[in-house]
Protein backbone atom coordinates (compact mmCIF):
# COMPACT_ATOMS: atom_id res chain seq x y z
CA UNK A 1 0.00 0.00 0.00
CA UNK A 2 1.01 3.47 -1.10
CA UNK A 3 1.13 5.60 1.80
CA UNK A 4 1.16 9.87 1.90
CA UNK A 5 4.17 11.45 2.37
CA UNK A 6 2.21 13.45 5.16
CA UNK A 7 -0.08 12.59 7.91
CA UNK A 8 -3.92 11.49 6.79
CA UNK A 9 -6.46 13.95 7.72
CA UNK A 10 -9.15 12.50 9.26
CA UNK A 11 -12.60 14.93 9.27
CA UNK A 12 -14.73 14.97 12.03
CA UNK A 13 -18.87 16.13 11.64
CA UNK A 14 -18.32 19.71 11.86
CA UNK A 15 -15.44 20.34 9.49
CA UNK A 16 -17.09 18.11 6.66
CA UNK A 17 -20.34 19.96 6.74
CA UNK A 18 -18.31 23.55 6.65
CA UNK A 19 -15.64 22.05 4.18
CA UNK A 20 -18.64 21.61 1.44
CA UNK A 21 -19.64 25.28 2.30
CA UNK A 22 -17.83 27.54 -0.31
CA UNK A 23 -15.64 30.28 0.52
CA UNK A 24 -15.51 28.86 4.23
CA UNK A 25 -12.37 28.55 6.12
CA UNK A 26 -12.58 24.60 6.13
CA UNK A 27 -12.97 24.43 1.90
CA UNK A 28 -9.89 26.61 1.84
CA UNK A 29 -8.14 24.47 4.09
CA UNK A 30 -9.52 21.29 2.42
CA UNK A 31 -8.51 22.17 -0.91
CA UNK A 32 -4.98 23.25 0.36
CA UNK A 33 -4.85 19.99 2.00
CA UNK A 34 -6.00 18.19 -1.39
CA UNK A 35 -3.55 20.22 -3.60
CA UNK A 36 -0.70 19.12 -1.19
CA UNK A 37 -1.53 15.32 -2.31
CA UNK A 38 -2.65 14.56 1.56
CA UNK A 39 -5.23 12.11 1.87
CA UNK A 40 -8.77 12.66 3.48
CA UNK A 41 -10.66 10.31 5.03
CA UNK A 42 -12.95 10.02 7.79
CA UNK A 43 -14.67 7.88 10.71
CA UNK A 44 -17.87 5.78 9.22
CA UNK A 45 -19.40 7.21 12.39
CA UNK A 46 -18.79 10.76 11.50
CA UNK A 47 -19.68 9.45 8.22
CA UNK A 48 -22.99 8.37 9.16
CA UNK A 49 -23.85 11.76 11.27
CA UNK A 50 -23.17 13.77 8.79
CA UNK A 51 -25.86 11.64 6.61
CA UNK A 52 -28.27 12.51 9.03
CA UNK A 53 -28.55 16.06 7.73
CA UNK A 54 -30.70 17.92 6.84
CA UNK A 55 -28.29 17.61 3.38
CA UNK A 56 -28.63 20.39 0.52
CA UNK A 57 -28.87 18.44 -2.78
CA UNK A 58 -25.30 16.81 -4.34
CA UNK A 59 -23.99 17.32 -0.78
CA UNK A 60 -23.18 13.59 0.32
CA UNK A 61 -21.74 12.73 -3.43
CA UNK A 62 -19.28 15.57 -2.80
CA UNK A 63 -18.06 14.37 0.31
CA UNK A 64 -17.55 10.95 -1.08
CA UNK A 65 -15.27 12.95 -3.28
CA UNK A 66 -13.77 14.21 -1.14
CA UNK A 67 -13.04 11.75 1.74
CA UNK A 68 -13.27 8.34 -0.28
CA UNK A 69 -11.58 6.64 2.38
CA UNK A 70 -14.46 5.52 5.51
CA UNK A 71 -12.76 4.04 8.13
CA UNK A 72 -14.86 1.30 10.33
CA UNK A 73 -15.22 1.45 13.76
CA UNK A 74 -14.14 -2.21 15.24
CA UNK A 75 -13.55 -3.84 18.76
CA UNK A 76 -9.88 -2.38 18.59
CA UNK A 77 -11.94 1.22 17.90
CA UNK A 78 -13.82 1.05 20.58
CA UNK A 79 -11.66 -0.32 23.24
CA UNK A 80 -9.39 3.12 22.07
CA UNK A 81 -12.36 4.76 23.03
CA UNK A 82 -13.42 3.41 26.00
CA UNK A 83 -9.89 3.81 27.30
CA UNK A 84 -9.55 7.65 26.02
CA UNK A 85 -13.41 8.44 27.77
CA UNK A 86 -12.31 7.01 31.20
CA UNK A 87 -8.48 8.88 30.79
CA UNK A 88 -10.47 12.37 30.52
CA UNK A 89 -12.81 12.61 32.62
CA UNK A 90 -15.69 10.50 31.48
CA UNK A 91 -17.22 13.01 30.09
CA UNK A 92 -20.73 12.78 29.85
CA UNK A 93 -21.97 13.06 26.23
CA UNK A 94 -18.29 12.56 25.08
CA UNK A 95 -18.21 9.03 24.02
CA UNK A 96 -18.51 9.96 20.03
CA UNK A 97 -15.53 12.36 20.36
CA UNK A 98 -13.77 9.58 22.00
CA UNK A 99 -15.02 7.17 18.96
CA UNK A 100 -13.55 10.02 16.12
CA UNK A 101 -10.27 10.42 18.09
CA UNK A 102 -9.66 6.85 18.53
CA UNK A 103 -10.08 6.46 14.86
CA UNK A 104 -8.02 9.15 14.04
CA UNK A 105 -5.04 7.96 16.55
CA UNK A 106 -5.13 4.63 15.80
CA UNK A 107 -4.74 5.35 11.89
CA UNK A 108 -1.70 8.36 12.84
CA UNK A 109 -4.01 10.74 11.06
CA UNK A 110 -4.75 14.22 12.24
CA UNK A 111 -8.08 15.39 13.05
CA UNK A 112 -9.58 18.48 11.30
CA UNK A 113 -12.50 20.03 13.27
CA UNK A 114 -14.37 22.64 13.66
CA UNK A 115 -15.19 22.16 17.67
CA UNK A 116 -11.35 22.50 18.83
CA UNK A 117 -12.31 22.79 22.47
CA UNK A 118 -13.87 19.66 22.67
CA UNK A 119 -10.94 17.27 20.92
CA UNK A 120 -8.21 19.63 23.06
CA UNK A 121 -8.71 17.36 25.92
CA UNK A 122 -7.39 14.39 24.06
CA UNK A 123 -4.04 15.76 22.75
CA UNK A 124 -2.04 14.58 26.07
CA UNK A 125 -3.65 11.09 25.32
CA UNK A 126 -1.88 11.74 21.51
CA UNK A 127 -4.15 13.19 18.65
CA UNK A 128 -3.11 15.30 16.71
CA UNK A 129 -5.49 18.09 15.28
CA UNK A 130 -4.95 19.80 11.62
CA UNK A 131 -4.49 23.08 11.10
Amino acid sequence: MIRSPAPEIHLDTSFLIRALVPGSDEAASLRSWLADGRWVALSTLAWGEFLCGPLPDGAAAAARRVARRHIPLGTEQAAEAARLFNATGRRRGSFQDCLVTATAMMAGAELATCDQADFRRFAAEGLKLAK
